[in-house]
């Protein structure tokens, strides 16, 4: 029988229903129509949040009653070439609602499994566009909207392991974008600090999502220490708990939720 005080057990509750700092605020989820940005629109929608969901076809795969516990839902459907005219789209849409995010969500990010000696510069060229400057480019043209009201938060994905320079046989090209977010995560919450804007970075390891055939499966779920791939709406449960709160003490945190994964 538990010894716990009644009341200690009542805070408890208490911290654990409290309404979400994220509620009434507009996020923006890019890549948020498949694998864990879906995952992560869901999440937001649950806690009360708006949404503005950028990704290819994005209104054919999703519709105005995918989230029902929205405050709102926006859809955009903008494939990526650059970071200049992913911008320049995206402001035209926020130009239609009259407003900016208060979150902003990077969960695209294409993947590359070459060895250093076969990559071309265009491989280059993409993996640092899509992978390191787009959240980079989303974090100049949102930050200083997010400090003048005195709120804003940033989640960037980078790629298994990227959470530590270390080397890579076959995904260095990858890795190394990737890994470059946390300098900017870490950049965002020294500048942000004084005005309640923060940033994280989660490193998932293998996700259980629709990019992955049942052999990659198998094979990804073999090499990690549990035995079997990440649900992605755990790692989006995750990720939120880590900025829902008020101060962000998380901020500038590079988190592996790998499961153990060890190729």
């Amino acid at each position: 029988m538990s010894n716990q005080n009644p009341e200690d057990i009542q805070g408890h509750l208490q911290i654990q229903n409290r309404t979400s700092t994220l509620s009434g605020k507009l996020a923006l989820i890019v890549g948020g129509s498949g694998g864990i940005g879906l995952a992560i629109s869901n999440e937001l929608a649950s806690r009360g949040a708006a949404l503005l969901i950028q990704g290819r076809h994005a209104s054919d795969k999703l519709q105005e009653n995918s989230f029902p516990k929205a405050k709102s839902l926006g859809l955009i459907d903008l494939e990526f070439s650059s970071p200049a005219q992913f911008i320049q789209a995206l402001d035209l849409r926020l130009e239609d609602i009259a407003s900016e995010p208060d979150i902003v969500v990077c969960a695209f990010g294409p993947f590359l499994e070459k060895p250093l000696k076969a990559c071309t510069t265009k491989d280059w060229e993409w993996l640092t566009l899509a992978d390191l400057a787009l959240p980079g480019a989303l974090t100049s043209r949102f930050l200083p909207g997010m400090m003048e009201r005195k709120y804003g938060r940033f989640i960037f994905f980078g790629g298994t392991r990227t959470d530590t320079v270390r080397s890579y046989k076959k995904t260095a090209a990858y890795a190394s974008a990737k890994t470059g977010l946390g300098v900017l995560a870490k950049s965002i919450a020294v500048e942000g600090a004084p005005n309640n804007v923060a940033a994280i970075v989660v490193c998932p390891g293998p996700v259980e999502t629709e990019y992955l055939d049942r052999e990659t499966r198998i094979r990804h779920a073999s090499l990690t220490a549990t035995g079997s791939l990440s649900k992605a709406d755990i790692i989006a449960s995750i990720a939120l708990n880590l900025i829902d709160a008020e101060p962000c003490i998380a901020s500038g945190a590079v988190v592996n939720l790998d499961g153990g994964f060890a190729p």
